[in-house]
């Protein structure tokens, strides 16, 4: 068992199902965690706003206010618009997965999912939303990739992305004109030990792109079909 102290990530469960709250608050704390919890939406943002927890466990239906506009919420906040958010639903069709995904979730669970997964997901995703480490700026045509302040703009005009597709636009960026495969990009943004789906690349792609080509009709990355993404190698021309 791991020993919890005050540099161990905290993570909040938003969870109004007594029993599986307290698997989970049991599951993670002997894992090393610090964990809080929340019953309703509206309780969740009240945690959140007195202290940021490192991730979300955030189930889908609740009372009062729902998961999916938790998240919303959440990601229209300039303080907690990166928070590592994993969403826990019983709602397993394609179609919701998608829409939990676009709201701003960074990963999706269906009920009933096993533990270890839940556990590997929460362990790669708080390691993804560490700081980057590497400094300096990067460049590609008009966008401009500040990697210790983790700031990006394009013309000057400031962009904001999450954690995810901070990533995979700095993996483009040092790869121009190669086109990878969802499953590529999974290893080498996700990591190769963390289970997603591949449809999960397109979502992200799909952020990614809404936030570079807000104001702008010049869009850098390219989709290959059968494929899969690239840098476009003419849009630094």
């Amino acid at each position: 068992m791991n020993t919890r102290d005050a540099a161990s990530p905290t993570i909040l469960i938003v969870e109004d199902e007594a029993s599986l709250q307290t698997l989970l608050r049991y599951n993670l704390e002997k894992e090393g965690y610090r964990v809080t919890e929340a019953g309703d939406g509206e309780e969740a943002l009240t945690l959140v706003a007195e202290r940021k927890p490192d991730l979300i466990l955030l189930d889908w239906m609740l009372p009062s206010l729902s998961g999916i506009e938790v998240c919303r919420q959440l990601r229209r906040k300039p303080a907690t618009r990166e928070l590592p958010i994993i969403m826990l639903t019983a709602r397993g069709e394609e179609g919701d997965k998608i829409r939990g995904l676009n709201t701003g979730a960074d990963d999706y669970l269906t009920k009933p999912f096993s533990l270890p997964e839940l556990l590997a997901r929460v362990r790669a995703l708080l390691r993804r939303a560490q700081p980057v480490q590497q400094k300096g700026v990067i460049t590609w045509g008009d966008i401009a990739m500040d990697l210790a302040a983790h700031r990006v703009t394009r013309a000057e005009r400031p962009i904001h992305l999450g954690p995810t597709e901070f990533r995979l636009l700095q993996f483009f960026i040092q790869h121009p004109g190669t086109v990878f495969s969802r499953e590529e990009l999974l290893d080498a943004v996700w990591g190769p030990d963390i289970y997603v789906e591949p449809r999960t690349v397109d979502v992200h792609i799909r952020r990614l792109r809404k936030a570079l080509n807000c104001d702008t009709e010049s869009d850098i990355i390219r989709t290959v079909r059968a494929a899969g993404y690239s840098l476009d190698a003419e849009s630094a021309a």
